[in-house]
């Protein structure tokens, strides 16, 4: 069986059905610009073939393109900082005496 995969397509192309695809295809309908949606619908070869060649032609540096924040190990640094900080709280979950299933008098 001879496949022709469109330009950046890993693997076959799911039916239109297909919960992954369903999930994609609508992600990039509604957010077009998310980088989740364009690497799977490029690999499965859901997108047109001019799409995809030009998604192709734009990410040709070699690398994922995933975007990182910068500074990630200070905010993570600050964000341990803040939580050691804080006080437990009581959100009033404790059971009393009476308080308990089935304690009832008959």
């Amino acid at each position: 069986m001879s496949t022709s995969f469109k330009p950046g397509q890993k693997y076959p192309t799911p039916t239109p059905g297909f919960g992954d695809r369903v999930f994609y295809e609508t992600l990039h309908r509604q957010r077009p610009d998310s980088l989740m949606a364009k690497e799977w619908c490029l690999a499965y070869g859901v997108l047109s073939t001019k799409e995809a060649s030009k998604l192709t032609k734009g990410s040709s540096s070699g690398g994922k393109s995933t975007k990182r924040a910068s500074g990630g190990s200070a905010s993570k640094s600050r964000l341990k900082a803040k939580v050691e900080q804080e006080a437990p709280a009581d959100i009033g979950m404790s059971v009393g005496g009476a308080d308990m299933v089935g304690s009832s008098a008959i």
